[in-house]
């Protein structure tokens, strides 16, 4: 069919041989934007190793303070500790990512919101798309694209700040502002973290990397972000 349209002049042409656009939603529980990651083969780890998942959708952005207090208002669940005792998250750092959760914390909210913190195939796969990148950019070490420490910003950042830095699936801060919480239990009371943060030197940024945690700690740049199996419904957006 492709061939036939490319020679006739079909007007589908040009969607026939385009690549397939990024599919988005909006999560009907907690309203962020998701993005489809589908299924099959990537190249996983330092060693870019094949293998399979099935498709899913991901947060486009970490969790920020905005979603977090949407969940402390339908749940009564506590607030992070460096949030105001009566006004909640500081005004202007409504799109910066929450910190000082726990990874309970984030499966608390995981749980209200219908969705599950993701694995860390499934977050390595959303930043390294399937031909197993460096980085979510490319192979490129190029810590301007990031807010990592050797930005010398030194806190947490808007999370759509880096356009630049976003994965083939167009998922935004894979690497710096914020590690993220997985799902994937690395030991008993331990699950792993991804992504770097404001606080790491960019050595450690490379998706592939490893890093974990006891389920218990929290700090100023530990967050997370969700998935949820592809079946999501919800209303399309852009």
């Amino acid at each position: 069919m492709t061939e036939q349209a490319a020679v006739s002049g079909d007007p589908r042409t040009e969607k026939l041989l385009s690549p397939d656009p990024l599919q988005y939603r909006r999560h009907p529980v907690d309203g962020k934007l998701m993005v489809l990651v589908p299924e099959g083969i990537y190249l996983a780890g330092e060693l870019r190793s094949p293998t399979w998942l099935p498709d899913f959708h991901i947060d486009v952005f970490p969790t920020t303070n905005a979603d977090y207090a949407r969940f402390v208002e339908a749940t009564g669940y506590r607030r992070p500790k460096h949030w105001n005792a009566d006004k909640g998250y500081p005004e202007p750092q409504f799109d910066h990512p929450v910190v000082w959760v726990t990874w309970h914390d984030a499966a608390a909210y995981a749980e209200w919101a219908g969705k599950s913190l993701p694995t860390s195939e499934q977050w390595e796969k959303a930043a390294r798309g399937t031909e197993g990148r460096a980085y979510p950019w490319g192979d490129n070490a190029t810590a301007a694209k990031c807010n990592v420490r050797d930005s010398n910003i030194l806190r947490t950042t808007p999370v759509s700040r880096y356009r630049s830095g976003a994965s083939p699936f167009g998922v935004y801060d894979l690497c710096g502002n914020v590690w993220e919480w997985c799902a994937t239990s690395s030991a008993p009371g331990r699950h792993e973290l991804k992504g770097s943060a404001f606080t790491s030197p960019f050595g450690r940024a490379a998706p592939a990397a490893f890093n974990d945690a006891a389920a218990e700690m929290s700090d100023d740049d530990t967050g997370f972000r969700c998935v949820t199996p592809s079946s999501l419904k919800g209303p399309a957006g852009r």
